[in-house]
């Protein structure tokens, strides 16, 4: 795996937009290049020496600043050009060169600004301004060349006429290509930290859609596990009770009665249990919840007394100290209870007996359901209802048994360690 460095991030090109403002800049600056070429003509000032002819100055004049209109584009081509050029301007004495060194001054930023290959531009821009002080060391020795002799008659100062002249065009130079480097480094810098940002902000946009769509997953989940815990165990044990009625309803009318009444009774049961998932899943975050709060270890009882109704000898048996448990522990636990039940109903073949007991110990509480059953099918690890009990149970960091008894039958343990705050400490 490779990871990327500062120096292999590549600046993307300038937008059509941006491209407009560069050609109207260009066209500008050129302008104003001829305009103060113009002026310096006008006023018979020529500091570099005699001049060339016109058209000779207007061509150099024009050639300095009229490639910025590519800048952004070509910054290299376009820093060469704008060099090579103002050098050309100086080395004939075009009278024109304040325009021209802001033009040189724009072509050394752009390219740090928006250079696309990070180590070219470096080197490039370090090539260019040593370029440029070597041209000033050539102009200072053909300038000094051509000197007079009462060249520095005038001057009073305590530095000597010749370092002092020196020493000034260098700190001059020295700014001026300093600040253009600078300049540049902290555009371009900046430009990669805007397009981080926007990546962050990217991931982070994936990130909270990942995390949304793991909510709805999960509330699928949690949904789906909730409905086959109140379905499940309530249609079967009507299943049950219906079956029960048919083969005594003509035999025994009031023993069909009875299970008529566990049936509605039952499908009572179901139907305020749906109406109490609902309105949990309809309550608004923040909002109070007026639903009935779900069923605990505490009613387990009436699981037992529907599993009697349904026709088996039920039993509860409750051992240790019962202690007060976390909401959720409790209902995981009522859960597994309820789902235990509903599979003796559902496949234990020939079950006459259910034993429920509950144990709290000293570091967790145990729910051990048993029947004399027999099973009609193994044990199906992908089936919802083992599945659910298995969520349940992990999320509380407890474990699961499930399997055949050594005497026969079928076992269904499950162990919830006990929270800290709950229970004997160690």
């Amino acid at each position: 795996m490779t990871t990327e460095t500062p120096d292999d991030w590549r600046r993307t090109g300038p937008t059509p937009e941006q491209q407009r403002l560069d050609l109207y800049a260009g066209l500008a600056a050129t302008a104003l290049a001829l305009l103060s070429l113009t002026l310096a003509r006008s006023t018979g000032t020529f500091l570099l020496g005699p001049p060339p002819s016109g058209l000779e100055q207007v061509l150099w004049t024009v050639a300095v600043p009229l490639p910025l209109i590519w800048r952004r584009r070509f910054p290299a081509a376009t820093a060469l050009v704008v060099s090579a050029a103002f050098i050309g301007s100086q080395a004939r004495a075009v009278p024109e060169w304040q325009l021209s060194q802001w033009a040189l001054f724009a072509a050394i930023y752009t390219l740090g600004a928006w250079g696309r290959d990070r180590r070219l531009s470096r080197r490039l821009r370090i090539g260019l301004i040593a370029g440029m002080f070597v041209w000033l060391g050539v102009s200072y020795v053909i300038s000094f060349g051509t000197l007079t002799a009462d060249a520095f008659a005038d001057a009073i100062g305590p530095v000597p006429p010749l370092l002092a002249a020196i020493v000034t065009g260098v700190l001059i130079n020295t700014l001026f290509f300093g600040f253009a480097y600078f300049f540049g480094e902290t555009a371009w810098i900046a430009a990669r930290r805007q397009h981080e940002l926007a990546e962050q902000a990217e991931r982070l946009r994936r990130s909270q859609a990942e995390v949304r769509e793991h909510a709805v997953v999960g509330e699928r989940v949690r949904i789906a596990r909730e409905l086959h815990d109140v379905v499940a165990h309530h249609v079967s044990v009507m299943g049950v009770q219906a079956s029960a009625c048919r083969r005594v309803f003509d035999k025994d009318p009031a023993k069909a009665r009875v299970a008529l009444t566990a049936i509605e009774e039952t499908a009572r049961t179901a139907v305020d249990e749906l109406r109490r998932m609902l309105g949990v899943l309809r309550a608004r975050d923040g909002a109070p919840d007026h639903a009935e709060q779900p069923a605990g270890i505490d009613q387990v009882d009436a699981v037992v007394d529907r599993a009697r109704e349904a026709g088996l000898r039920a039993t509860l048996g409750v051992y240790g100290d019962p202690t007060p448990l976390p909401e959720s522990l409790s209902q995981a636990a009522y859960r597994v209870v309820q789902e235990a039940a509903t599979n003796v109903l559902k496949h234990a073949t020939g079950a006459t007996v259910i034993d429920v007991r509950i144990r709290y110990l000293e570091h967790e509480v145990e729910v051990d359901v048993t029947d004399d059953g027999r099973a009609t099918r193994p044990a199906n690890a992908d089936g919802l209802g083992l599945i659910g009990m298995r969520e349940r149970i992990a999320a509380h960091g407890g474990a699961l048994e499930v399997g055949r008894r050594t005497g026969g039958g079928w076992r269904v343990r499950a162990r919830f360690p006990l929270p800290l705050t709950v229970g004997t400490p160690a």
